[in-house]
C-alpha cells in the first residue's frame, strides 16, 4: 500500500511539473513520496533481519 501511495504522489508531482500546477504543493508531494519510500525500505530491511 505504501508503494502505491508513493507512486501516486510521484505521478502527481510529475504532472505538476509538466502542467505548472500548484507550485510548492507539488514539491511537498515529492518529499512525502520520498519519505514513504525510505521508510518502507528501512522497515523491509529491519524485518528481514533475525
Amino acid at each position: 500500500m505504501l508503494w502505491t501511495l508513493a507512486g501516486i504522489l510521484l505521478v502527481l508531482w510529475i504532472l505538476g511539473l509538466i502542467f505548472k500546477v500548484a507550485g510548492g504543493i507539488i514539491h511537498i508531494l515529492l518529499v512525502i513520496a520520498a519519505i514513504i519510500i525510505v521508510v518502507n525500505f528501512i522497515r523491509g530491511r529491519a524485518s528481514g533481519r533475525g
